[in-house]
């Protein structure tokens, strides 16, 4: 039995392509004692995946070349020497991009248990997407009802889903994203009360002091640069700033240069708090059983954009830094289809 995997060929130096990666078959080698083998049925494509290419001191250690991509995926366990995990169990971890993974219990991140609840899900918002927007906007921005939460990149899989727990709390929440369509998708799929083109904004700035009299009381900061700007300068007094990710900055060598925060921050008396959410790993099931029960009573919705077969893999982050992406981007393999389904499963 071979193992396809997609491996880094080379280093990019900016957004990584599909030229950067290439396919070759790999044994699968024997269990060791506490191992178990997952057949992967989906894998994730993450804008943190620039950073583990591109990036020295991450937060995780630099893919090399040679090395199969770090990716995370969820999948069925279908061999074990591990009584905690067992045949059958499915699993979430970074599996990496390929067909199957030989793993042991450090690398599950959590176990897809929502079984009424599509298994893609466990990548997406009953994912690490779904728990960085609970911890990022609970914990650090600790929103109260009837304040401006304001969320860049609201449309992807971790804004929509802050989004909608602001709006769950009784808050007023603002997205900024990218694109009309994705502009009108945040108020009338995700609830949004209102949302910003930030591309066809020609002030953004000024359009968010209009909308915010009173100011952003929370911002959830998915992209850094131009954006967070206009946001910072209308924070209001004791704002939270959650920085969850850097998405508009395209490479961190050399450092670039921007309106200073400082300010901003002494004045209002804000703070301003980066994150990661594998620190919260301990609380992982506390946050998939809220979401679970919200997305069941329809407070969160969430779309996924899936592609399909390990060929689709390399050129995904390019795909996904376009912006093409119409929700959480997910590789579909062919396991997906031959995984055994509980009566209300949907896959």
């Amino acid at each position: 039995m071979k193992n396809r995997q997609i491996w880094l060929r080379s280093r990019p130096q900016t957004i990584p392509g599909a030229e950067h990666f290439a396919v070759r078959d790999a044994e699968i080698p024997e269990l060791g004692e506490g191992q178990f083998l997952v057949r992967n049925a989906y894998l994730s494509v993450d804008p943190a995946m620039r950073g583990w290419l591109l990036d020295e001191g991450n937060y995780l250690p630099r893919v090399e070349p040679g090395e199969t991509m770090r990716a995370f995926a969820v999948g069925e366990i279908i061999a074990s020497r591990n009584p905690e995990f067992v045949a059958g169990d499915r699993v979430t971890g970074l599996f990496g991009w390929q067909e199957y993974t030989v793993a042991d219990a450090e690398q599950v991140l959590l176990r897809a248990s929502e079984r009424d609840l599509p298994l893609s899900s466990a990548l997406g918002v009953l994912g690490l997407n779904g728990v960085t927007a609970y911890f990022g906007l609970l914990d650090i921005c600790a929103p109260r009802a009837a304040e401006t939460v304001v969320i860049s990149t609201a449309a992807g899989a971790v804004g929509s889903c802050a989004g909608q727990i602001a709006k769950a709390l009784g808050c007023r929440t603002i997205a900024i994203t990218g694109g009309e369509e994705k502009r009108r998708k945040c108020v009338d799929e995700f609830g949004f009360d209102l949302a910003f083109d930030y591309k066809a904004e020609p002030d953004l700035r000024a359009a968010l002091s209009a909308a915010c009299p009173e100011g952003v009381h929370c911002y959830f900061d998915n992209t850094a640069g131009a954006i967070s700007d206009a946001v910072l300068a209308n924070l209001a007094n004791g704002a939270r700033v959650a920085v969850c990710g850097t998405a508009a900055l395209s490479t961190w060598n050399p450092w670039p240069l921007g309106p200073r925060v400082e300010r901003h921050l002494l004045t209002k008396r804000a703070s301003m708090k980066g994150f990661i959410a594998l620190d919260y790993k301990a609380r992982f099931p506390e946050a998939i059983s809220a979401i679970a029960n919200w997305v069941r009573a329809g407070d969160i919705r969430y779309a996924e954009d899936i592609l399909d077969g390990l060929d689709a893999a390399p050129g995904s982050i390019k795909h996904l830094y376009d912006g093409a992406n119409k929700g959480k981007l997910i590789i579909r393999l062919a396991a997906a289809e031959d995984l055994v389904r509980d009566p209300q499963q949907g896959g």
